[in-house]
């Protein structure tokens, strides 16, 4: 097949697609206000159900339900009638997904959720269908057209079913106040966790890892302690551990081009004055923002006081993989 065509075809389904989704914003009206209400009420979980391909868009739906403050999982609809059923309880709400709204395996089990007097909140395709009749709420997710050339595989349906899926789980989300701090901690073994969760004071270096000299040391004293402490920089402070400046190795080269003597010159004349520190409540994240927008690759961390309190640099980030 011609390259032309290839894109031709990768556009349409694009196009296609965009356009399914672009209409379900009409749709969010009373019927979603009422199915977000269920849902937030929910004391227990939130059960989502779907075969097929609706089956893969429901277990996506309940992850993301999951990860954002409304617990929930996935059960299969035919597991369910064999067994599964147990897991939905009194106290949950289900989430049905069939672009029918015809899937045998889930109008079979809908007799024992009436029975539990759980909602049943569907997203078909069909409004006129079974599934949404028998829906506590039903939302509407029909597309046009599906962007598959034959019009049979499950392509624009199922993205308009995985939107308002997002759509309910972000204003669940808004509405139960969930914040950075809490999707962190739903994420702790990922980058986007560590981002989140990781502060300045987790990493840096501190007590006598921390490189520090007085503004009457001699500048070949700070030097020994920049080599002792590994940092690539060391601290300036006065008598009450209070940081006035901050002397690094693009300093001590800039000092040797001045043609300055190192044993003769005190530290104190040579720092650079009013520099940048973190706090060890910043986040690691915030930290890394501050260090490459001013080409930083070492700073000292102070308390609220402006005491020191320890150091960092960007190898204590590499490691802590927030770079």
């Amino acid at each position: 097949m011609h390259p032309d065509k290839l894109r031709q075809l990768a556009t349409a389904v694009i196009t296609t697609e965009a356009e399914a989704v672009a209409a379900l914003a009409a749709r969010i009206d009373e019927r979603f206000v009422a199915a977000c209400e269920h849902l937030l009420a929910c004391r227990g979980r939130i059960v989502v159900t779907g075969m097929g391909k609706s089956g893969h868009i429901g277990g996506k739906i309940a992850a993301t339900l999951a990860s954002t403050g409304s617990p929930a999982f996935f059960v299969h609809p035919g597991e369910a009638s064999h067994g599964d059923l147990g897991m939905i309880t009194a106290g949950d709400v289900v989430l049905a997904l069939s672009n029918s709204g015809e899937t045998d395996e889930i109008l079979t089990i809908l007799p024992i959720i009436r029975r539990l007097g759980v909602p049943l909140v569907a997203l078909t395709g069909n409004p006129a269908s079974s599934l949404a009749r028998e829906a506590t709420v039903h939302l509407d997710v029909s597309v046009t057209k599906e962007a598959c050339p034959l019009g049979l595989a499950p392509t624009s349906s199922t993205t308009a079913t995985l939107a308002m899926g997002d759509a309910l789980a972000v204003a669940l989300l808004e509405a139960r106040g969930f914040s950075a701090d809490d999707f962190a901690r739903t994420h702790p073994g990922g980058k986007l966790g560590r981002r989140l969760l990781l502060h300045v004071g987790d990493i840096m270096h501190a007590g006598e890892r921390i490189p520090a000299v007085t503004a009457d040391a001699p500048l070949r004293e700070a030097l020994l302690e920049i080599s002792r402490k590994g940092l690539g920089m060391t601290a300036i402070v006065d008598d009450a551990r209070r940081v006035i400046g901050v002397f690094t190795d693009g300093d001590l080269r800039r000092t040797l081009d001045r043609g300055i003597d190192i044993h003769a010159t005190r530290i104190g004349e040579v720092m650079t004055r009013d520099c940048k520190t973190a706090r060890p409540d910043m986040l690691a994240a915030e930290l890394l923002k501050l260090m490459e927008d001013h080409r930083i690759s070492a700073l000292p961390v102070v308390d609220d006081a402006g005491l020191l309190a320890g150091a960092i640099n960007m190898q204590d980030l590499l490691r802590a993989r927030v770079v």
